[in-house]
Parts: C-alpha cells; sequence; structure tokens
C-alpha cells in the first residue's frame, strides 16, 4: 500500500480512550478491537426502557505483548480495503502480527490470527505472551458450558430478561479456539500462523457449521482470503473515489468502512436483520449508545446512502420495520391512535424501549421517518414485491391511519393541526404544529395515496384531504418556515430540523425560502449538538451553490472525527455515541446526494452537481437506479455516465439522461456517454 494511501490508518500508540478503537463487526457480531465482550444482531436483554444489547464474553479481545524488559517497536492499523485491524510487534530478530476481523461472509464467525516470523538466522525458539481478561460469563446471559466440539470450547445461554413480559428470551451459542498464555515460534522454525476462531449464532447447529466452515478454510490457509475477498466485493461494488483533501477522502473511507460494515452480505438471503443502532453493533451494552436502540438515525441519516449503492442492503433494513409492525401498532393502540406508530427508539420487538417517556410519547416524527425510507427505496427500485407479498403494503397503510388520527381539524384556521410534538430540534417540546413533523406527515400520506393507486388499491379519500390541508407553518413578513407555532427567530435550535425540509423531505419553496430557512436557523443551531446536523447545511449551501459556505459547514464535522482510526462521536466534545454511525450517515449524504444533486424523485433521479474548491473529481462506482448500476464521474466540466450491469429477474427498465437543456442520451449498457456538467434527471427511457 502507497504512503498516504487514504483506506489505510495506522498509529505507533492507541488512543488514551478505549471507547475511540475502531469496530470489526459482520451483520451478525461486532466488538470493539481489546474489548471482552462483543454483541450478537437482535440479542437484547432487560424490559422495556432497560432493555440492552446482551454482553457476549468475547475470546477475541487478545492482545500481544514481547517478554522482556525491552519495548518493541509496535504499529496499529485498520484496513478498510481488506475490513481487517491489525497489530505487529516489530523486535529484533523477528516479527509477530495480529490480524482481527468479523468474517464479511460467514456472519457468524470472528477469527484472529498471530503470525510470528522470523527475520535472521538465529535458531532460538521466540515467544509471544497473550494477554486476554475473556471469562466465559455474562451479566445478561444465563450460560452453561457444553462438551467440546473439534477443539473448541462451548458455552450456550438465554438471556436473562425478556423485552415484553412473556416475551421471547433469545439463545446466544459460542465456540471458540482456547487461546494458550503464550505463543512460541520452535528453534528450527521459520514462520507459523496461529488460528483463533470465535463462532456466535442462534443455534448449535449454525454455531458448528459456521466453527466447522471457519476450520476448513484456515487448515487450506485460506480463512483470511476468503473474508477478504468478500468485503473486497463489497467495497467494489460500493465505491466512492474522490480527488480533494486527503482528510477528506480519509474520512470518507472512514465512513464506508463502517458503515458498509453494519450491512447484510450479498449472499445472506436467509438471514433476518435486526436494524442499525447509532454506533452500530460493537456498542450498545448497558449505559453506553443508547443501549443499542434503532432510531430514525437508520431511516433517515444511514439509509438513503446504502439505497444508492446497495439496495439488498436497504431492503434488508425495510424489512427489519416491517417485522416490528406489531409492536408499532400496539404503540398507537396505547396512545389512542390508529394504525401504527414506530417507537422512538426500537430494540426486538417495535414496542416502544426509550428509557424516558416523553421521546415516546412526542417525537412522533419517527413514523414519517421509516416511511420516507420505503417512499426512497420504491421510487428507486419500483420493487412492487416488497409491498405486494413481504408486508411493505401494510405497514404503509397503517403509518398513514396513524396520521389520519392523530390530526385535529382547526375550525378557526380550517387547516389539520398535529399538536403536542417534540421536534427533531430536542430542547423544545409539548408544540403544536411541528413544521417538520407536519410536513413528513404530509408526505407519508400522499406516498400512501400514490403507492395504492400504483397497486391498483382504493386510495380513502381522507389521505389526500388530509395531505392538502395540513398546516405548514410559514412567516409571511419574513420568508420562512418557523419551527413550530410561535417559534420565534433567534430562540437556540438544538440540531437540524427546519432544513431538513429543503433535503430530506424537498418541500417545495421557493431558493429565497430555502435561504432564510438556512440563514435564519444557522447561527442559533448549537454549536455542541450533534454531529449530523452540519452536514444538512451543507447539502442546503451545496444546493444554492453556496459553495464556500457549504465547506465551512462541512469542515464542522471533522471535529467529531477522532484519530487515529476515523472513529466518530456524536458531539464535538466526545460524549453521546461513539463510532457515530448517523453523523457518518450525514456526511456520505453531503458526499452521495450533496455534490451530485442527487434526488430521488418519484419518477426520476435529479442530478446538479456542485463540489467545494479543493475537489475537482468524483467518481461513483455503483449507482442503483431501476435495476441498472451506473458508473457516475463528475467534474467541474463534464459528467460522465455508464450503466455497468442491468438486473434480469425483474428486467431493468432502459435509462435516458435528459439535461434541463432538453438534450437526451440514452444509457444502453456498456456505452459511456458524457455531456457538459448541468442539472438534469435519469428517468425511463419511453421508448
Amino acid at each position: 500500500m502507497a504512503e498516504g494511501d487514504p483506506g489505510v490508518f495506522t498509529a505507533t500508540a492507541l488512543p488514551g480512550d478505549p471507547r475511540l478503537l475502531p469496530t470489526v463487526t459482520s451483520a451478525f457480531l461486532g466488538t470493539r478491537v481489546f474489548r471482552d465482550i462483543l454483541h450478537a444482531a437482535g440479542v437484547y436483554s432487560g424490559a422495556a426502557g432497560d432493555t440492552h444489547r446482551a454482553d457476549v464474553p468475547s475470546p477475541l479481545g487478545l492482545r500481544m505483548a514481547a517478554p522482556g524488559a525491552h519495548s518493541p517497536a509496535e504499529s496499529f492499523t485498520l484496513n478498510t480495503w481488506t475490513g481487517t485491524f491489525s497489530h505487529t510487534i516489530c523486535s529484533p530478530g523477528y516479527t509477530a502480527t495480529q490480524q482481527l476481523y468479523a468474517h464479511h461472509s460467514l456472519v457468524h464467525l470472528m477469527a484472529s490470527s498471530i503470525t510470528i516470523r522470523r527475520l535472521d538466522g538465529s535458531t532460538h525458539p521466540v515467544t509471544v505472551q497473550l494477554r486476554s481478561s475473556f471469562v466465559p460469563q455474562s451479566q445478561d446471559l444465563g450460560l452453561t458450558p457444553g462438551p467440546d466440539f473439534q477443539g473448541a470450547h462451548y458455552i450456550y445461554g438465554q438471556t436473562l430478561v425478556p423485552e415484553v413480559e412473556g416475551g421471547p428470551r433469545p439463545t446466544v451459542h459460542m465456540l471458540w479456539t482456547p487461546a494458550p498464555q503464550s505463543l512460541t515460534l520452535g528453534g528450527e522454525e521459520r514462520e507459523r500462523c496461529w488460528e483463533f476462531l470465535t463462532a456466535v449464532a442462534g443455534s448449535e447447529e449454525e454455531a458448528k457449521r459456521s466453527y466447522s466452515a471457519g476450520l476448513s478454510l484456515a487448515a487450506a490457509g485460506s480463512l483470511h482470503r476468503s473474508h477478504v475477498r468478500a468485503w473486497a466485493a463489497l467495497r467494489r461494488g460500493c465505491s466512492v473515489q474522490l480527488d480533494g483533501p486527503l482528510a477528506l477522502r480519509q474520512a470518507l473511507h472512514g465512513c464506508l468502512y463502517y458503515l458498509l460494515s453494519a450491512v447484510p452480505p450479498r449472499d445472506s438471503p436467509g438471514e433476518l436483520f435486526h436494524g442499525i443502532s447509532p454506533g452500530g453493533l460493537s456498542n450498545g451494552t448497558r449505559g453506553e449508545d443508547y443501549w443499542g436502540h434503532v432510531f430514525w438515525d437508520q431511516d433517515t441519516w444511514m439509509f438513503p446512502n446504502i439505497l444508492l449503492l446497495y439496495p439488498e442492503a436497504a431492503r434488508a433494513i425495510l424489512q427489519y420495520r416491517v417485522r416490528t409492525l406489531e409492536g408499532a401498532r400496539r404503540n398507537a393502540q396505547e396512545q389512542g391512535y390508529q394504525g401504527a406508530k414506530f417507537p422512538w427508539e426500537s430494540a426486538a420487538t417495535g414496542r416502544e424501549v426509550c428509557p424516558e417517556e416523553i421521546y415516546g410519547a412526542q417525537e412522533i416524527h419517527v413514523t414519517g421517518d421509516v416511511l420516507m425510507a420505503f417512499e426512497q427505496y420504491y421510487y428507486t427500485t419500483q420493487d412492487q414485491k416488497l409491498f405486494r407479498e413481504d408486508g411493505g403494503w401494510e405497514l404503509v397503510e397503517a403509518v398513514a391511519q396513524y396520521w389520519c388520527s392523530r390530526m385535529v381539524w382547526s375550525e378557526e384556521e380550517q387547516l389539520y393541526h398535529i399538536r403536542g410534538v417534540m421536534p427533531p430540534d430536542e430542547y423544545h417540546s409539548q408544540v403544536d404544529n411541528s413544521a417538520y413533523t407536519n410536513a413528513v406527515a404530509r408526505r407519508s400520506l400522499n406516498f400512501a395515496a400514490d403507492l395504492a393507486r400504483d397497486l391498483l388499491l382504493p386510495v380513502p379519500e381522507e389521505w389526500e384531504d388530509r395531505a392538502r390541508k395540513i398546516k405548514m407553518p410559514f412567516d409571511e413578513e419574513r420568508k420562512y418556515h418557523p419551527e413550530y407555532d410561535g417559534y420565534s427567530p433567534g430562540e437556540p435550535v438544538k440540531q437540524a430540523d427546519v432544513v431538513l425540509l429543503g433535503f430530506p423531505l424537498m418541500h417545495p419553496m421557493s431558493a429565497e425560502v430555502r435561504r432564510n430557512d438556512l440563514e435564519m436557523y444557522e447561527p442559533v443551531t448549537d454549536p455542541a449538538g450533534p454531529a449530523m446536523t452540519w452536514s444538512m447545511f451543507a447539502v442546503g449551501w451545496l444546493e444554492l451553490k453556496e459553495l464556500q459556505r457549504a465547506q465551512s459547514q462541512l469542515e464542522k464535522c471533522f471535529s467529531n472525527i477522532t484519530e487515529p482510526f476515523k472513529v466518530w462521536v456524536e458531539n464535538s466534545d466526545g460524549s453521546g455515541a461513539v463510532n457515530f454511525l448517523t453523523g457518518m450517515g450525514g456526511f456520505l449524504q453531503v458526499i452521495l446526494f450533496g455534490f451530485t444533486g442527487f434526488r430521488i424523485t418519484r419518477s426520476s433521479l435529479l442530478f446538479d452537481p456542485a463540489f467545494p474548491d479543493d475537489i475537482t473529481k468524483l467518481k461513483v462506482s455503483s449507482v442503483s437506479y431501476l435495476g441498472n448500476k451506473l458508473e457516475v464521474t463528475i467534474t467541474r466540466e463534464e459528467i460522465r455516465m455508464e450503466v455497468t450491469e442491468t438486473s434480469q429477474d425483474p428486467p431493468a427498465s432502459p435509462l435516458e439522461a435528459v439535461l434541463e437543456s432538453g438534450q437526451r442520451f440514452p444509457l444502453w449498457e456498456g456505452q459511456s456517454v458524457s455531456f457538459p456538467t448541468a442539472p438534469g434527471w435519469i428517468q425511463r427511457s419511453p421508448s
């Protein structure tokens, strides 16, 4: 790897705060390097607001140490191209290297290998010590030892407390290679590799199958290679490359590494997906990262990037919401409403698990945020099967019913109101007509009506009637959107709220109003607020071609990125969630939607590129749209597009690019077209 590779992060010392160590994660297992616990997806313990990711003891927290008094040279590397963390000790006469990874295609398997290599002609034994604080017990699981299997130790047990009374208590089965206290390279050996495997699954059979598969790959010397191959294929399929400052490219590759670690591999249709929490699967023990609960962070902040690059994984995220629909129906019923109300914090069942009642009761925009993800998915893929056969329509209908029942008619204004809410700006509560909440409710109702027509289902009249007549707070004099009824200009705001009307909601407004909203809220938004906020101001300024202002907002994100492994923190003072995927999702949206101007509409994918001054080129290798994969390369002068792949089942729609000037360019597979950089859109070819 060349010096300055933006996808490889190396350090000679670890950060002082262990929370800032990198994570190694698959769709099913996650841990932080050198930590003595790991987590398995969907395995929570604790009732209601106490439910948290169950700590599974991790045998992988091994740490090498060289015996003797001298301190050898050490290095620590996270390689985002191979999805592998490594620790190397360089001593006179030998090197010892430990690699740690969550296997990308065998999602129930994590592995650590240690290689000692002699560098000189000596013949004395070389010993490396292994430190570990692993104890096969857990505060969250009742663990019982079972018989050894193919050289592995075995424990299994259930979580102690179900999320809802009488609800399921998942079982965890774990097999692991026992680690000695030291490893020795014999006097006659030049090099030797030891493999330590850990398999974790919900059944004994799956744990054994994964462990055996790992053993046979290890015996053939190809365990790590098989992981790297699967991971590299994912990275290639989701490749985003920038010509610009090194720090920006490093941030980009860091975000792609951590976010893509959280999604299911391409060949795992049988595996249930359990959603993505703000700090991912490695975090979420009790008292950390919101206990591993799933918020709108998944649907609003992470999802759009995954949808554009990898729609199969986006579908798995939506299926998590479909699976928790019954819990969402119960939430609505308990609050006296119809339909389904998605919880502010979701775990295994979809019941509200937020420990503080106010958020579950008032921060109801999350239900519209969930539906917005379904809408973007549908318009990008036209996958009707999700809605007709796999439960999607029932969810859409239930959300529309919820919004209708949550509104009240104001005789005085002759408009529908949604009262008593907390907007995304959590410094305010019990407000009426939050601009964001009402806009997202309107969007839910319009989508439900559009989808019903596409599926040839009757459209309840009240859906469109209420969408038309819901109040949208607007100040005619100042020409901006007040955050809620009675908001006065200058009042402090916690995070991006009204600015989200422009993107992602694409609420209709003039450029003047869009600018006024940005100008009004930028100076009053709390500088200590969460990391994703600045990315949405950046997208707004890019839309208005205010490149300098966009850049200064984007630069604010960097105070949330820690060294040396580019792990994000929620707040710039280091507080809040760590490995903050929400902030990374916002940052990626600046690149994938802000720099490109991509906007998903009912009938097209709009583009209108705008780069800050220090970026010269952006290449997204695989934009997915209507069954086509497009390679899109943008410079200030030129846009180049090529369809590189088309799906067969269902067959992809032929596409064309249309410029606002009226020029049309058919997009045939394998043929590259280019045109001067200008606004336009990609749509189904009418021919």
